[in-house]
């Protein structure tokens, strides 16, 4: 295997946690126009709950399942308690970015708080490595890999056959025809927030498990996540999930190839570029509204 596809391998393996993270973004954004910017520090204190409950004896597959749970609840009372009362409207959208922004800070402190700064080993769920055409990879990052990418189909499945996942497209592209034909645009806000946080969860879990358990646990990765939405679209779930993935190898090209310590920024050059040449993304469409 040449040297450029092990490094694009490699960065598959690790954009897959930064498209579970686009993927929750643009699953709340379609549904309540909310760009929550603290879905990485929901997603990080479920993984805090859910590890004190892992170093009591559970399980670390259902620590997963548990931090999913969690983090998903914790969403729903967000969207019930800080961005429903904030109303509809374009005039909503500044607001309620405000309002994550604020609320990531303040859960960032609670965890600071309630858990202290210290990294802690967290546990992977497999352990070991394994060579795929030359490349030496955790089974845990295989499985990350796998994980994330049949929650991206199960997610495709889900908008696309179940009845709530369609009416939750719906009331995404014209949220007062589907009001008119009885669906719930609370219920659907509920089910998005819950989907978008327990899948930041999801991918929190992972990354603790590749590295240690901390407070700045997601907060790079939360950036190129951003980054892969911008790049695929924050309109469109398939672009984001593609975003993120993008992101993954752009990220190993640049450390590899140019320079790790500026991997960053070259990374989010790239991005500024390609936003010049198609500003909603590749998959991405412009937003109209009714006047």
């Amino acid at each position: 295997m040449t040297e450029i596809a092990a490094v694009i391998l490699s960065g598959l393996v690790s954009g897959a946690t930064y498209a579970l993270l686009a993927l929750a973004i643009v699953i709340i954004f379609r549904s309540t126009d909310t760009v929550n910017f603290a879905v990485g520090d929901i997603g990080t204190l479920g993984v805090m709950l859910a590890f004190q409950a892992m170093q009591m004896g559970v399980p670390a597959w259902a620590g997963l399942l548990l931090a999913f749970a969690l983090a998903g609840l914790i969403g729903v009372a967000v969207e019930w308690t800080l961005i429903r009362p904030l109303g509809h409207g374009p005039q909503v959208l500044f607001v309620a970015l405000v309002v994550t922004i604020g609320l990531g800070l303040l859960i960032h402190a609670g965890i600071l708080f309630g858990f202290g700064a210290r990294n802690q080993p967290f546990p992977a769920l497999l352990d070991g490595t394994t060579t795929i055409f030359g490349l030496a990879v955790s089974l845990n990052r295989v499985l990350a890999g796998g994980i994330a990418v049949a929650l991206m189909l199960g997610i495709a499945w889900f908008f696309r056959v179940t009845p709530i996942g369609i009416a939750m497209r719906a009331a995404a592209d014209d949220g007062f025809a589907a009001r008119m034909i009885g669906i719930s645009p609370r219920r659907v806000a509920s089910i998005a927030w819950f989907v978008g946080c327990g899948l930041g969860a999801v991918a929190a879990f992972f990354l603790a498990a590749d590295a240690s358990l901390s407070v700045n646990l997601t907060l790079a990765p939360l950036f190129r996540a951003f980054a892969g939405v911008f790049l695929g679209g924050l309109t469109s779930m398939p672009g984001a999930a593609a975003g993120g993935f993008a992101i993954g190898i752009l990220d190993n090209i640049a450390g590899r190839y140019i320079s790790a310590s500026f991997r960053d920024t070259i990374v989010f050059s790239v991005i500024v570029l390609i936003l010049f040449l198609r500003p909603s993304g590749f998959l991405g469409s412009g937003r109209k509204e009714r006047v």
